[in-house]
C-alpha cells in the first residue's frame, strides 16, 4: 500500500484530469466500499498551440511494438476545415490517423489529430475507442457536416505502418 506521499507523487506526474480521476476513485474505495480503479488507458491529451493537436490511444509505432506490424493498417487523411476556405489558408495543414489493429476486427487502438478544435473531436473519439470502436463501425457512422470531427466519417487512405506517403488531398 502507498503512503500518503507516495500516492501525492503519483498523481502530480499525470495530467490533471486523471488525477482528479484517480483521487476521486481512490477516495471511494477508500470510504465508499467501491472497488473500481482508475483505467489509464486511452487516456487522451490534446496540445493548444494555434493549430491544435489530439491523441487517444497508441501512436503508430507502439501499436507496432504491441501488436506487430503486420497486424497494424493505419488509416490517414488531410483535411481542410470550412472555416478555412474563405481565408483561403492552404488546405494541406490539418491531418488525421486513426491506428487499427487488424487481428482485433480492426479495433481502433489510436486516434491523432491536427487540426482546429482537436481536443473537441479527441474527446468524442476518446469514448469511442474506450468502448472498442471498429474501423467499420466508424466507417458507418453518419457524420456532421460541416465539422472538424467529420474526418473520422471521410474515406481514410489505408497505409502500412512507419511509412509515409505524399500528400493525400483526400478531403475539400
Amino acid at each position: 500500500s502507498l503512503g500518503g506521499k507516495g500516492i501525492l507523487f503519483s498523481l502530480l506526474n499525470k495530467l490533471t484530469p486523471v488525477a482528479i480521476q484517480a483521487g476521486r476513485l481512490l477516495a471511494q474505495r477508500l470510504y465508499g466500499g467501491s472497488t473500481v480503479k482508475c483505467d489509464y488507458e486511452n487516456v487522451p491529451t490534446t496540445v493548444f498551440t494555434p493549430l491544435e493537436y489530439g491523441a487517444c490511444g497508441l501512436s503508430e509505432e507502439k501499436a507496432v511494438e504491441k501488436f506487430g506490424e503486420e497486424n497494424i493498417e493505419i488509416y490517414h487523411s488531410y483535411f481542410w476545415p470550412l472555416e478555412w476556405t474563405i481565408p483561403s489558408r492552404d488546405n494541406n495543414k490539418c491531418y488525421a490517423k486513426i491506428v487499427c489493429n487488424i487481428k482485433d476486427n480492426e479495433r481502433v487502438v489510436g486516434f491523432h489529430i491536427l487540426g482546429p478544435n482537436a481536443g473537441e473531436v479527441t474527446q468524442g473519439f476518446a469514448a469511442a475507442l474506450k468502448c472498442g470502436l471498429t474501423k467499420d463501425q466508424l466507417d458507418s457512422t453518419i457524420g456532421i457536416h460541416p465539422v472538424c470531427a467529420e474526418v473520422g466519417h471521410l474515406p481514410l487512405m489505408g497505409q502500412h505502418p512507419l511509412t509515409h506517403g505524399a500528400n493525400l488531398g483526400l478531403c475539400s
